[in-house]
């Protein structure tokens, strides 16, 4: 993986901030005629990915944001016949395309990821390919041509990332010296449409979408039968009621849109309809009259609600509909009427529309405090970033200052626990935590560790953006055998009855809550229970010392990833994974080592035969093959890896050109001119690409050649006279032989080093 300079990374920042995208940012003045622009479009360049890397792409989306539209072209070439066989092809050497919402994609965090990695095409263009992708991580197949369109009706504005994979697994974090497989190349176009004011929406931004909002003056903060401030315990929960000033109509399957900004933890948010009427005059005061009328209300976080995906809907002509503990930002809400005309079919008026005013309200809990009733505890805790200028964004989080004593990562919890004697539950209340991960530092792992004295008494609930419930979170731990573990980007660690320790992996940039219910909070033990919530760039340290944490910058320039590099024994992204045993890699190192001295039989052989020469070449060639790999496998280095791999493969090609040299029956001036022209062949040979497999086959057919033609030289040498005069028979198989010679047989020898290398 490439490093970055701090001056790049921080001119690539710039160039955005400033909207000039990627250098090459692209923006029509002018808004084309379905009120639509060019938001940036920009082009990564041909980039080429060996066995087990990889690269991510960052992309981001406005919230006037139309369409997103991604063109990738590779050289793959993938079977996919065989790719829709399950078994039939490793799924952990394919090159795969992920793509993730809000983060980095990580295929082969678990196994249970490998097992449920989506086999299919992505190359059909449609705008459903990967509908629902905002939910999970989806990974497929690279193909040779990938175009995609996704529109603000299928996922939500934010940062959303591509992950670029060639072999995925436990593999894909060791250390290797050689990288054994197949690379591709890749270049991508990334172009983001958005409409022209935020009231627009739809692919074309040829839809209107009314804003739900309402100033201070407008607000309704008295109470009302339907729209309360309510006291609970002498805790005040803050209501903001608004409803809209003029009538909608719409007639049967006909939408109108509208859209709600929540800000901070609310406790809920309500849309009624009030007025309901026919045509503007016909009321639906008579139930039966109503019949099966329906005015279906629908409500997505993020993304146009339709029928067909939302997150919540309900007849609001029966009654509001209401959204427990939403998720902070903008919120969207669908109207339809439906069996208007079924109901009324004997009037005949296929015109015939329903009327409405809607009325809102948004509930907050004062400072302090969360919950359906706003009686439990929140903070908002502080970051302190931890003065490690190798890892970027990495902190860990506190209490507000003078909530407690504590001046580490840890702190205690029996100050900050709510009152567990609330409404007749005994026992049982809830504490929040509320956090925030800045933009950019997506490529973070948020940890939390609980550790107590006794049995841990909290079951613990995490969600991104809303406050979480026993029935509402992204992750949830209660207790070793139910919790969250296996689960996308949530690993859990060294838990037991008195500690709970917990990943989640490469969280996403933004407000996460955390929290604890309390279970038999009277208990002493809570007095010894301490907490500590972090954003560390590497889980569980990679293992040291088998691994290193290493940092990386995306294709942007706008988000800090790290990941573990692991040492050649282990593997995975926290490098827990053994992939070789320490006994198995010592009989290896032994091995292969001690293979070499093979090199000691020629060597004595060719000294007996007094060519010194030889001698020196098979000697040499076989100390620095050992040399080589001893550094192969990690024992030690004598000179940097890439001197060594030189002086091993150009040695072992010199042996073997040296061998059918001195098996030719040709002079000692001859030779040496064989030998000179030979050295600056092999030496560029294996400068150059040593280790290509796909001389193999060739190397072998040249080898079988060489041989041949030393044969035929020595029959020349012997029947020279047998058709022509012997200076002129003599000089001409002669010469052609040394320049055959010269040609062929430093091939030969290529290919014998590759099998010995690949079978090594």
């Amino acid at each position: 993986m490439a490093k970055r300079t701090t001056l790049s990374w921080l001119y690539l920042n710039l160039c955005l901030i400033s909207f000039l995208g990627f250098c090459n940012f692209t923006s029509i003045a002018e808004p084309a005629s379905n009120n639509s622009f060019t938001v940036y479009s920009f082009t990564y360049p041909e980039t080429r990915l060996n066995p087990y890397d990889w690269r991510y792409i960052r992309v981001d989306l406005p919230p006037w944001f139309s369409s997103l539209s991604i063109a990738l072209d590779s050289d793959v070439d993938l079977d996919h016949g065989q790719i829709g066989k399950v078994g039939t092809v490793l799924k952990s050497t394919l090159p795969l395309i992920c793509f993730r919402d809000g983060s980095l994609p990580l295929p082969d965090f678990s196994n249970k990821a490998l097992n449920h990695l989506v086999l299919g095409s992505l190359s059909n263009g449609s705008v459903r390919a990967i509908e629902g992708v905002q939910n999970a991580e989806h990974c497929y197949p690279l193909e040779k041509r990938i175009v995609l369109k996704l529109t603000n009706e299928q996922i939500t504005p934010g940062v959303w990332y591509v992950g670029l994979f060639n072999g995925i697994g436990a593999l894909r974090t060791q250390s290797k010296m050689i990288s054994r497989g197949s690379a591709y190349s890749f270049t991508a176009n990334v172009s983001v449409e958005g409409c022209i004011a935020s009231n627009f929406w739809g692919q074309f931004c040829n839809q209107t979408i009314e804003s739900l909002s309402c100033s201070a003056s407008d607000a309704d903060f008295s109470s009302t039968a339907d729209f309360a401030a309510h006291s609970y315990n002498g805790t005040v929960k803050d209501v903001v009621s608004c409803s809209s000033v003029g009538d909608s109509c719409h007639g049967d399957n006909e939408t109108r849109v509208f859209f709600l900004e929540v800000s901070g933890m609310a406790e809920q948010f309500t849309i009624s309809g009030t007025n309901i009427r026919l045509n503007g005059s016909l009321s639906f005061n008579n139930t039966d009259e109503a019949g099966d009328v329906v005015l279906m209300c629908y409500a997505r976080y993020g993304a146009i609600a339709l029928a067909s995906m939302h997150d919540y809907s309900g007849d609001i002509r029966k009654g509001p509909l209401a959204v427990p503990l939403p998720r902070a930002g903008r919120w969207y809400v669908t109207i339809a009427p439906f069996n208007l005309t079924k109901r009324f079919d004997r009037v005949g008026d296929s015109t015939m529309r329903v009327c409405y005013s809607l009325a809102w309200q948004v509930a907050e809990c004062p400072s302090g405090k969360a919950g359906f009733n706003c009686t439990w505890n929140m903070y908002t805790l502080q970051t302190v970033l931890r003065k490690n200028p190798s890892l970027p964004f990495e902190s860990y989080y506190t209490p507000p200052d003078g909530k407690v004593s504590s001046g580490s990562a840890n702190f205690p919890l029996q100050p900050l626990l709510s009152n567990s004697s609330v409404e007749g539950q005994l026992g049982i209340s809830w504490t929040y935590f509320v956090l925030d991960i800045p933009r950019g530092a997506a490529g973070g792992n948020l940890h939390f560790r609980l550790k107590s004295d006794r049995k841990v008494g909290f079951e613990i609930y995490v969600r991104y953006g809303g406050l979480p419930s026993d029935n509402m979170w992204d992750y949830y731990y209660i207790n070793k055998t139910k919790s969250s573990d296996g689960s996308m980007f949530f690993t859990l660690y060294n838990s037991s009855k008195e500690i709970v320790d917990f990943y989640i992996l490469y969280a996403r940039e933004g407000i996460w809550s955390f929290g604890l219910k309390h279970l038999n909070s009277t208990d002493g033990s809570l007095e010894q229970s301490t907490v500590s919530i972090s954003l560390e760039r590497c889980p569980k340290k990679c293992s040291a010392p088998h691994g290193l944490c290493k940092n990386f910058v995306d294709e942007s320039g706008l988000t800090v990833y790290s990941y573990c590099s692991c040492d050649r024994t282990h593997g995975g992204i926290d490098c827990s994974i053994e992939i070789v045993s320490h006994q198995g890699h010592m009989w290896q190192s032994i091995s292969l080592i001690g293979s070499n001295a093979a090199a000691i039989l020629p060597a004595y052989w060719a000294l007996r035969q007094k060519a010194f020469a030889e001698w020196v070449i098979f000697t040499a060639s076989g100390i620095s093959s050992a040399l080589y790999h001893a550094c192969d496998v990690g024992t030690w280095c004598a000179l940097t890896f890439r001197v060594l791999q030189f002086m091993d493969f150009w040695l072992s090609f010199m042996a073997v050109v040296s061998t059918f040299v001195f098996m030719a029956a040709i002079d000692e001036a001859s030779r040496r001119t064989i030998h000179a022209a030979l050295s600056i062949l092999t030496a560029l040979m294996a400068i150059t690409g040593a280790t290509r497999s796909a001389n193999i086959v060739l190397v072998i057919a040249i080898g079988a050649t060489g041989l041949l033609v030393g044969w035929l030289i020595e029959f020349a040498t012997k029947y020279r006279s047998l058709s022509c005069s012997a200076g002129f028979c003599f000089s001409i198989p002669y010469r052609f032989v040394s320049i055959i010679s010269a040609c062929v047989l430093p091939a030969y020898t290529e290919g014998t080093s590759s099998l010995l290398v690949s079978y090594m």
